[in-house]
Formats: structure tokens, sequence, C-alpha cells
């Protein structure tokens, strides 16, 4: 006898008696599939389509140990997506050059169309800490830290840079992804981030 809780290798090893059986192995797996494809999906998984009106986003949050970029309506998460770091992710920014992407509290203050990547938006690094921290060590703290897409120049070889830390301290999407937070992401627009 079939059981629906029975998993689907379970199904699928059982032999199957006759064309009921086979009828029961088959309408059990297609009840496992909905099951699984009716799982709830969350708004940052939905493509913008999907959505009745673009969501207001009031916050960026980037946790940089979990690679990954939120956007945020309030306390919701509108959008997320996976990001790539600077090439020495781990820890706060410190000094033009380190490939640290910074942390702390900062403005989205203007875009640039035009950039070498993908379009780039620029977070207001360095702040007034961040200037009197480098300045501690005599260090310069850096500037031009982006969220933006992939560079101009990568053609054929775009697939090889997603899900990889590469930036020399920005925050890296695909080109699709970047498409979307520019027209999502006002000018003035607070981003969070957090190790």
């Amino acid at each position: 006898m079939i059981d629906s809780t029975m998993s689907l290798t379970t199904l699928l090893l059982t032999p199957a008696k006759g064309f009921k059986g086979l009828r029961a192995i088959c309408m059990t797996a297609l009840v496992c599939m909905l099951t699984i494809a009716s799982k709830p999906v969350t708004a940052s998984e939905l493509p913008m389509g999907a959505m009745a009106e673009a969501p207001e986003v009031s916050e960026v949050l980037v946790r940089k140990q979990e690679r990954r970029l939120y956007l945020l309506s309030g306390e919701q998460v509108v959008r997320s997506y996976r990001i790539g770091l600077g090439d020495n992710p781990s820890g706060h920014k410190l000094y033009e050059g380190d490939k640290r992407t910074p942390e702390g509290e900062y403005v989205l203050d203007w875009r640039n169309p035009d950039s070498d990547f993908y379009k780039s938006i620029h977070i207001s690094y360095p702040n007034k800490q961040d200037r009197e921290l480098a300045s501690s060590w005599g260090l310069d703290p850096g500037g031009s830290i982006m969220i933006h897409g992939l560079p101009n120049d990568a053609g054929d070889l775009a697939f090889a840079f997603l899900g990889l830390d590469w930036t020399d301290g920005c925050i890296a999407v695909s080109n699709e992804e970047m498409d979307e937070i520019w027209q999502l992401v006002a000018d003035g627009t607070p981003i969070r981030i957090v190790p």
C-alpha cells in the first residue's frame, strides 16, 4: 500500500503492482512536487513583475558574512541579493588599498550610469569616524565605495565574477540585479553594513 507520507525516493524504489500501483506512485509524486512548490516564497525571491507595484525601499542592509544585500521596506525584506565584496572582506575598511568593504551606517548619495562597472551607486564612506581612524594611523581612508554590477569589459567571463569576493572594497551584484537595485533604491537611502 502506498502512503502519501512516503518519500519520493521510497516511492520510486517501490515496485509498482500494475497500473493502479503506477498511478498511485505518479499521484504521490505529483503531491510531493506540489507541496515543495507551494512553500511560501519571500518577496525577495519574486521577480519584479510578480509584485503589483514596486516596493518603497527605506533602507539597504548588507550582511558581509552572509554575502547578502537586503532591500528593506520598514522591517520587511522586499529583495535579497548574493553579493561579492572586497578581496580582503573581513573587518572594517581602514585605509585606501586594504581591499576591505566598510562597516557602519552610511547613505547612498549619488549614482553613476557610466562607471567602469555596470552602473554604480555611491556609498558615503568615509564618514567622520572613518577619517579620524585612518588619520590616527597616518593613513588615507580611501573612498569611491560603490554598489555596482560587473566590469564593463567582463564579456563572456561575467559568470566567473558571481559569488566571489573580487572588488577593491565595493559591493558587487550581477548586472540584472544592479538594474533592479538602480530602479528601487533612491538617492539618500540609508545603507547599513554589518560584519
